[in-house]
């Protein structure tokens, strides 16, 4: 069962943050590129920092990528307190940092989906499943503030 779930889990979470494979979709468009790293792809830091119902891309993106940062800390034992709210702060960035905000949710998402193989699921499922749960509606929410703008 293991196996299995570990493999569900790479599954949703690959479609989140790289799009729908060939096989179809299970909530995302099934077009390519609509994964969190496909909304992503080819936008400036201009338009990562255009403010759009109080939040900028760039803040929701490195939201992203410090709970991906948190949970896996969490599952590593480290004991740490939390700011949420710091990642919310951002709300202009340079092409240097909005490729640094860019190149951490990479990584993030690259170390966590590698962890999944070796973590405990039976103690760290809840997290693990809001991770995919949180990260999917900040893609929404990414998707949603292209639309807008």
């Amino acid at each position: 069962m293991s196996e299995t779930l570990a493999s569900s889990i790479k599954t949703l979470l690959k479609e989140t943050f790289e799009g729908p494979g060939n096989e179809g979709s299970y909530y995302t468009d099934s077009k390519p590129n609509t994964g969190v790293f496909g909304t992503l792809d080819g936008l400036t830091a201009e338009d990562a920092s255009r403010s759009i119902n109080g939040s900028t891309i760039a803040a929701h993106s490195d939201h992203i990528r410090y709970y991906l940062w948190v949970i896996r800390t969490m599952i590593s034992g480290t004991d740490f307190e939390k700011d949420w709210d710091a990642s919310w702060t951002i709300t202009h960035v340079d092409e240097v940092k909005w490729a640094e905000i860019r190149e951490g949710l990479q990584k993030e998402y690259v170390t966590l989906f590698a962890e999944i193989e070796t973590i405990d699921l039976v103690k760290w499922l809840t997290n693990v499943n809001a991770t995919i749960a949180h990260s999917a509606y900040h893609l929404g929410a990414l998707r949603q503030m292209l639309i807008s703008h």
